[in-house]
């Protein structure tokens, strides 16, 4: 066995780019397949491909064995549905299968493993109908792994709009559905003929990236093996203290994943291990993923001015003591706002802030225990709002939750009170706004763009439990394990809708975001929001009142103090991120391209935990990445 056959079987086992001990080794596995990925052809500049949220792809893996690393890299770019070829087929059912994919999508990605050299031809080139089918009707994406003769048997397949080829390694699968996305960039050539129309040196340029692409670190300056070992050492430090039942990490440097990895298991029950497709509860991150971006694309339009008043974006705060607040001081958290409300405790007709030492009990829900329109058991037309499946919320009360801020008092003193309120306000703020709900705005305008798709609140309509990170068992107030519903009180009581939490996604869909960010508005070759917006916004907007904070961004304190800290000492006074309740981390640094992504479910079974906080477990992890660094950036 070769070495890099070697390499390639390893990656198998473990997850992408983390297998090694050999940094140098990694490194070259992935050079070398780089350098056998050609494309041949790219009629009207189709790769990398563009529009994400216009393109319906399907993926079509025509070969011996399955290409599992190329599906896999496939469906971290964007929503991809797998079909099986019309292997055995007439004439007219082949025909039927081409009209009924047609329908379906509008682009094709065909994996085809060139073994036309053998005697026996391969059942997925033996008829030929369905990619002519395809071919005629659709845009369609050919790659050939380990390309041979296909081209000599099919000269047909060299009238595709993008023709690619690839060695069929791991490495090489991963980077042909790197190429074909934006996640990397090409210049090589034929290394042998193909066929009389390719020959040996055809092949054309393709670069630089448009979207985050996977490589090892050492290409962006990390020493992996030092990297692995250290985020691997903290977080089974954290499984072995109990400060979570499992997490999963994500590092990024210049536009490059370079470590993804999954630990431990959703519940201290052991029944299921964490997957890098899981899906969290964002908690606060909801802040500056579902809002943020929002105020920023209008800023940078011109429609949204910093130092206007809350008054002018929002007009039923008028006359109320919010109306002349303004947006620069609320989303800095200096506008001397309230933090919070306990709205739930406001439905209870006992006036106690422990209502359950009064016999409150979930599994004996009556209309005694609750205020006139407020909680039923079950769900009628008037009681809609689903917290539960033995809570449903009176489908108006939204609007006293509404009032109650309207209506909430202001803090005595200025300074800095982190507050929830006003990003309770931005679903009312986008809909007065532009008429459309806030969650359809932010999808059209954002996720479906980047190709996150993941991103959404109320998982459960799209997904399994099994795929969603469970978070607390509420003991207080819902009675239940919280799964796939949001766990912030609040957020649950608005239908699990809100500005300040409820987003549930993916880690690798929340990097796409954050390296919008870092990329200051581009992905994917589109400007989704001003440069000069996203620069104000991650800005430290008071720090010479001794104020940290950027327009919604967390930010370095303005004296570092590692007690304090959730961020590495050596981050850059530019870098910005976020913290979320249920144990959710990003941070990310523009001037030395380090994005750290650390999620847990710390608060299950209980929010009580404080072991991811007591061991620093945050900012040691973002200290690793820096200390990764082969050659150290100055700050």
């Amino acid at each position: 066995m070769t070495h890099s056959k070697l390499l390639s079987w390893l990656f198998l086992l473990l997850p992408v780019f983390s297998f090694a001990q050999n940094n140098q080794a990694v490194l070259n596995a992935y050079q070398e397949a780089l350098a056998d990925l050609v494309l041949l052809r790219n009629e009207g500049n189709l790769m990398p491909l563009k529009g994400l949220d216009t393109l319906k792809v399907a993926y079509i893996g025509a070969a011996q064995r399955k290409q599992v690393t190329f599906q896999d890299f496939l469906e971290r770019y964007t929503q991809v549905t797998t079909i099986q070829f019309p292997s055995v087929a007439s004439a007219s059912e082949t025909q039927t299968w081409i009209r009924t994919q047609t329908q379906r999508f509008n682009f094709f990605i065909i994996g085809l493993e060139d073994q036309s050299s053998t005697v026996e031809e391969p059942d997925y080139l033996a008829d030929k109908e369905w990619i002519k089918g395809l071919m005629a009707a659709d845009k369609v994406a050919v790659v050939l792994f380990s390309p041979n003769q296909a081209l000599q048997k099919f000269p047909l397949l060299e009238t595709v709009p993008c023709l690619i080829t690839s060695d069929n390694t791991q490495e090489g699968q991963s980077l042909a559905a790197q190429l074909i996305f934006g996640g990397t960039e090409t210049v090589a050539r034929l290394r042998k003929p193909l066929s009389p129309n390719y020959s040996f040196g055809a092949g054309m340029d393709l670069g630089p990236a448009i979207r985050l692409g996977y490589a090892p670190a050492e290409l962006v300056g990390l020493d992996g093996q030092l990297l692995r070992d250290s985020i691997k050492a903290l977080c089974e430090e954290g499984l072995r203290y109990k400060a979570y039942p499992g997490a999963q990490v994500l590092v990024a440097k210049d536009g490059k994943v370079v470590y993804h990895q999954a630990f431990g298991q959703h519940t201290y029950d052991n029944e299921r291990p964490v997957r890098l497709t899981d899906v969290y509860d964002f908690a606060s991150i909801t802040k500056i993923t579902t809002g943020l971006p929002v105020l920023m694309k209008w800023h940078g339009e011109g429609s949204f001015k910093l130092d206007d008043s809350l008054g002018v974006y929002l007009s039923e705060v008028k006359g109320s003591n919010k109306a002349g607040l303004s947006m620069r001081r609320i989303l800095t958290h200096t506008a001397q706002l309230m933090a919070w409300i306990p709205f739930w405790r406001g439905t209870l007709k006992w006036n106690t802030t422990n209502p359950w030492e009064q016999g409150w009990n979930a599994d004996r829900i009556s209309d005694g225990d609750f205020k006139k329109r407020t909680f039923k058991p079950d769900s009628t037309r008037r009681y809609s709002v689903q917290v539960t499946n033995k809570l449903w919320l009176y489908r108006k009360y939204h609007e006293t939750i509404y009032q109650s801020i309207y209506q909430s008092p202001l803090n005595a003193k200025p300074g800095f009170v982190y507050s929830d309120f006003f990003f309770y306000l931005m679903p009312k703020i986008v809909k007065e706004r532009t008429g459309v709900d806030f969650e359809t705005y932010i999808k059209s305008n954002f996720y479906r763009k980047i190709g996150a798709y993941s991103l959404t609140f109320n998982p459960l309509r799209f997904y399994p439990k099994e795929k969603i990170i469970p978070t607390e068992r509420d003991t207080f107030f819902r009675m239940t394990t919280l799964h796939g519903r949001v766990h912030d009180e609040g957020a649950s009581m608005l239908g699990g809708v809100s500005g300040h939490a409820g987003l549930f996604g993916s880690v690798n869909d929340l990097a796409k975001l954050m390296q919008t960010y870092l990329n200051f508005g581009t992905y994917g070759g589109e400007s989704l929001i001003a440069e000069p917006a996203i620069r104000e916004f991650i800005r430290c907007q008071y720090c010479e009142e001794g104020i940290h904070r950027g327009l919604g961004f967390d930010k370095p304190l303005i004296t570092y103090s590692p007690e304090r800290a959730a961020y590495s000492a050596e981050a850059s006074s530019d870098s910005f991120g976020h913290t979320g309740y249920t144990g959710t981390y990003t941070w990310a640094d523009p001037k030395t391209g380090i994005l750290l992504i650390f999620f847990t479910n710390r608060v299950h079974p209980t929010r009580l935990n404080q072991n991811l906080f007591s061991r620093s477990l945050r900012r040691r992890m973002h200290e690793s990445v820096y200390k990764a660094r082969i050659v150290p950036e100055s700050k």
